[in-house]
């Protein structure tokens, strides 16, 4: 089984400030939250944790499975996704004149404004590869996984994994330090689907 987790609240996100790739740690709210999580799943079984390496992603992780004796590793490509200069901006889900209004209005005519913002396509190659070489493998095995990641990250790799349209990009609607769950079945033959 493949189960896939957002991190905790941080101050950015209590003021809806979007953080991308900015290294926001978790705040009291969000400890608590991962905290609760620990308890809520201590009965699911997990074989392998992946987090991203941005604080909140990593904090989040070791709370809730750190004391579970498996395997912890980082991966890059699971950072969350770049939104370049837009980062740290507070109205970009209401300011229609934004960059990155698009990419949470209407994400298939999302175009990635020129700095180093990333595009739905990029994000979705890299964690797609991450899927493919890390997370197949394992569930073939009859691992359960656990990925600990972030909101946009976490949704191009649910997207694909569903085989949704770049336009419901933001569908899962993951609630943070929530468990959504995969079958080996769907999480390989999709993803195998799309080569």
């Amino acid at each position: 089984m493949l189960y896939i987790m957002r991190h905790g609240m941080t101050d950015w996100n209590a003021i809806h400030r979007l953080q991308g790739r900015t290294d926001i740690p978790l705040n009291d709210e969000g400890i608590e939250m991962a905290q609760k999580a620990h308890d809520e799943y201590a009965g699911v079984h997990f074989d392998i944790c992946f987090y991203s390496p941005l604080k909140r992603a990593a904090q989040t992780a070791q709370i809730v499975a750190g004391d579970r004796g498996i395997p912890m590793i980082c991966d890059e490509r699971l950072r969350e996704m770049s939104f370049g200069v837009c980062e740290g901006t507070m109205d970009y889900m209401t300011n229609e004149s934004s960059e990155i209004f698009p990419l949470f209005s209407n994400p298939d005519k999302y175009v990635t404004p020129p700095d180093e913002a990333e595009s739905i396509e990029e994000l979705c190659r890299r964690t797609g590869n991450f899927l493919k070489e890390k997370v197949v493998p394992l569930m073939r095995e009859g691992k359960d996984v656990l990925i600990v990641g972030h909101g946009a990250m976490n949704s191009s790799m649910i997207m694909q994994i569903k085989k949704l349209p770049k336009k419901d990009f933001w569908a899962a609607g993951l609630a943070k330090c929530k468990l959504m769950s995969f079958e080996v079945a769907e999480v390989a033959d999709n993803l195998q689907q799309k080569e």
